[in-house]
């Protein structure tokens, strides 16, 4: 009888090694990185994982390495309420803005306080709740009261611990830090540079449109309804404060605080400092201001934090900006390149604009190869031609644009550009109107301008259709499809599915979301329709004020100049939109396709409980967000302001109100609290 080899492990004992084993490579490669294996051998240890869970399915665990790839696709991104809502930060841009902050910081406190240098990731903001150690839920940032689910997607993030009792007893740190039973934490999940590069480059092989930057990327990744497709683009992600800390000993301080994240395995950034004045601080900016370039991942500034958390909370907070911390913008980068030519785009209204195309320079972290001239006035005021050495910039780093034309540089014979007198693209003759700067496409049919008006129709703010982007409105216009937005209603499976990239699911989806877009309501339909001067504010005071389409489109100049914060110019721009016969006509195919062209009685604003009253909203109420407030103030008739004056009826004030609290009671305006509001409204206190 042959002798037995080694005794064999346990499979539980087996997975429990091999969990511990894959996560330290992670944290190695994904966060510290540091890699100890070759990704072969990472990748043998993961299919003997797989392997052993697939014959021992009892040791399948939520938050084993093998559950990081989601499933099957989402049919939506569910929505998540922020129990604790997500400030965005006040920004300071010269050194100047700087020290007044922490003037006023010093002033409020009475004292200089300890303050936290780090620096700012070009990313989406995140917040993560891990119950038990556990990652129990992830959520973008969203309007800072109701973000969107985005658990599966990240799961997929490798820097992102799921289990963060395994993953700190892999590091096998000897902390006394007891991890919480509930734990949220924030942060930003961003693009590394060398994944961002891969990405653009695969997608330009397979003749796909190109991420403009890192930061979108990350963006549009992280929502993704397909968690598989998310894993492939290899995120990361640097948590930045700690939002609830349910358990012992929580951290008094920022600075703390970051430590204790480092030190139960989560992923913060190292390269941060704890200054005692703003020379500090500024010391800190000029460390970085080049050096962030040889990062690899994308940073566009430094936040600075007062440190101590009882501080923060003395501090506290105004309607938008917590008063404890700043986020400083470095000034946009420039660089030089070569025009190589003027090209016009048409927008959905008409408009003509020039934009310069030019030798791709690498600029603030992305390839840029064109510029807006925004028009002919900017255009003729920088008299940009082609074979000109221009310098170029990004406004906010985002949004290139030509700053200047390098005259000594420009060659012989360079001829200034003149915009056409006819459209590009329809060949119509172009129009510009008595006092403005706009060159205009004047012909309604277009091809452009039907393909602009479309987007802006679909898009998320106006009728919201998903699953019809820029390259499927496109596409269906190439194929004849399209015309109109109406023509948007007449669409079937049938047409669809056939087409490329598209499928009967596709297709399904796509008409069930035109479908579900014909109750948006009056406000939408009319910021959708893309009428001169009514934007989305003003779309939705026109709906609460006529309720239909039917009473807008006979309201007169008067009727429409009544409605608050209405003047003649927007006026006319309406009264001419509903005196074009197109336009009637394209009022009736809609109208005969199901839309709805009203708005309930309950958001008209006229005749409502809080008719013809002015509000201020300031602090933190403790039963509504802000935008609930709002909505309910709008709904019973009333007018929501964000500044307080003699005409303002009253001030609702929640925790923490800001200066605005202090003007009403020096101009004599009521202050009242939530349960004011809820007796003015007829609810129940």
């Amino acid at each position: 009888m042959a002798k037995s080899g080694p005794k064999a492990k346990d499979p539980a004992a087996r997975a429990a090694e091999l969990r511990d084993e894959i996560e330290r490579h992670a944290r190695l490669y994904y966060v510290e990185d540091r890699p100890a294996i070759t990704d072969a051998e990472y990748d043998a240890l993961l299919r003997e994982l797989i392997a052993l869970e697939g014959a021992h399915p009892e040791l399948l665990t939520p938050d084993s390495p093998t559950q990081r790839v989601g499933g099957t696709p989402m049919g939506d991104l569910p929505s998540v309420r922020h129990e604790i809502p997500l400030l965005s930060l006040e920004n300071a841009y010269t050194p100047e803005e700087l020290a007044a902050w922490v003037t006023r910081v010093v002033e409020r406190l009475g004292r200089t306080p300890p303050l936290v240098c780090e620096l700012k990731i070009d990313g989406l903001s995140v917040s993560l709740v891990y119950e038990g150690g556990v990652l129990a839920r992830a959520a973008t940032r969203g309007d800072g009261t109701t973000g969107e689910d985005v658990t599966p997607n990240v799961r997929t993030i490798h820097a992102i611990p799921l289990n963060l009792r395994a993953a700190d007893a892999v590091r096998k740190i000897s902390s006394k830090v007891k991890i919480p039973a509930v734990l949220e934490v924030r942060g930003e999940v961003y693009f590394p540079k060398k994944s961002f590069a891969a990405l653009n480059a695969a997608r330009e092989e397979a003749g796909l449109p190109l991420f403009a930057n890192p930061r979108n990327a990350a963006a549009g990744s992280l929502r993704l309804l397909d968690a598989r497709i998310t894993a492939q683009r290899k995120l990361s992600a640097f948590l930045y404060s700690i939002a609830r800390w349910e358990g012992e000993r929580a951290p008094a301080s920022q600075s703390e605080g970051l430590s204790t994240l480092e030190g139960i395995s989560l992923p913060v950034n190292p390269h941060r400092a704890v200054v005692s004045a703003v020379d500090g601080v500024l010391a800190f900016l000029d460390v970085w201001r080049t050096k962030r370039h040889d990062l690899p991942f994308e940073t566009d500034g430094v936040v600075v934090k007062v440190d101590a958390l009882a501080d923060q909370k003395r501090l506290g907070q105004t309607a938008k900006f917590p008063r404890w911390a700043i986020a400083y913008k470095y000034p946009p980068e420039e660089a030089t390149t070569t025009v190589t030519g003027i090209v016009v785009q048409v927008g959905r209204t008409g408009v003509l604009t020039p934009v310069a195309e030019f030798t791709p320079v690498l600029l603030a972290g992305t390839v840029v190869r064109r510029a807006t001239l925004h028009n002919h006035e900017d255009l003729a005021r920088k008299d940009v031609r082609v074979g000109d050495a221009v310098a170029v910039e990004k406004a906010g780093d985002v949004i290139p644009q030509v700053t200047r034309v390098l005259l000594e540089k420009r060659p012989r014979g360079a001829q200034p550009f003149a915009m056409p007198a006819r459209c590009p693209v329809c060949g119509e003759k172009v129009a510009r109107q008595e006092g403005e700067v706009a060159v205009r496409c004047v012909n309604p049919s277009c091809p452009a301008q039907a393909a602009e008006r479309l987007r802006h129709f679909v898009s998320r703010r106006a009728m919201d259709v998903e699953g019809l982007g820029d390259e499927r409105i496109d596409q269906l216009l190439g194929a004849g499809l399209l015309e109109d937005v109406a023509s948007l209603y007449a669409l079937t499976v049938e047409q669809l599915a056939p087409l490329e990239r598209w499928g009967e699911k596709s297709a399904a989806n796509a008409i069930a979301e035109i479908e579900r877009s014909k109750d948006a309501g009056l406000a939408r339909l009319l910021f959708g329709l893309g009428i001169r001067q009514v934007g989305e504010k003003t779309a939705k005071l026109l709906a609460r004020r006529f309720l239909s389409m039917e009473a807008l489109g006979a309201a007169d100049e008067n009727a429409l100049t009544s409605v608050s914060e209405i003047g003649p110019e927007t006026a006319h721009g309406i009264l001419d939109w509903f005196a074009r016969p197109p336009n009637r006509a394209l009022l009736s195919k809609l109208r005969a396709a199901g839309i709805r062209m009203t708005e309930s009685a309950a958001s008209s604003a006229t005749g409502g409980i809080l008719f013809g009253g002015v509000f201020v909203l300031t602090g933190t109420l403790p039963r509504r967000s802000r935008e609930e407030a709002t909505a309910a103030i709008e709904s019973a008739g009333g007018k929501v302001s964000g500044s307080v004056s003699k005409k303002t009826t009253a001030v609702i004030a929640g925790e923490e109100p800001g200066s605005k609290l202090d003007k009403a009671k020096s101009l004599g305006v009521a202050v009242w609290t939530e349960d004011d509001l809820d007796r003015a409204l007829g609810a129940p206190a």
